[in-house]
């Protein structure tokens, strides 16, 4: 499937995750679980998106982050993750798909006893991300910003 800028919002990304997800044995054996970090990898893209494969043991977790401006989705390959917003929490599953628009701002990790595997769709594809802390009140306050080259 070509995706050209004008088509490419966060259902047609939702589409590109779930499809993916449905293909891994295509590139799960590129996969590798890290104790220091979760383990990433872009496995596909173009100018108006790209596709990434993350791997998250038990604890890891991306802070709260938002992704510079581009839309998005996920799906949960193997395990589960929890997504965590300002408004709420969400448990996801192997085969759950989550998208999301250009200003969403979120915190994903892995609470589980197992590791987990998800892919990722992003459109434009990231060039920036702000990382941001979670203050006392309960607002959020940029950390720093990380540029694609930093990845």
């Amino acid at each position: 499937m070509t995706l050209t800028t004008t088509e490419v919002g966060a259902p047609t990304l939702a589409e590109r995750a779930r499809l993916f997800a449905e293909t891994s044995d295509e590139w799960l054996h590129r996969v590798r679980l890290d104790p220091q970090g979760r383990w990433y990898e872009r496995i596909e893209g173009d100018e108006d998106y790209e596709v990434w494969i993350i791997s998250w043991l038990p604890g890891q977790s991306t802070g709260f982050h938002d992704h510079g401006g581009s839309a998005g989705a996920f799906a949960v390959v193997l395990g589960e993750l929890e997504e965590a917003t300002l408004r709420a929490e969400q448990a996801l599953s192997g085969g759950r798909v989550r998208h999301f628009g250009t200003h969403h701002i979120h915190d994903v990790r892995n609470v589980s006893a197992a590791p987990a595997v998800s892919v990722h769709v992003y459109s434009p594809p990231l060039s920036t991300m702000n990382r941001y802390d979670l203050t006392p009140e309960g607002e959020l306050t940029v950390l720093k910003t990380e540029s694609a080259e930093e990845w």
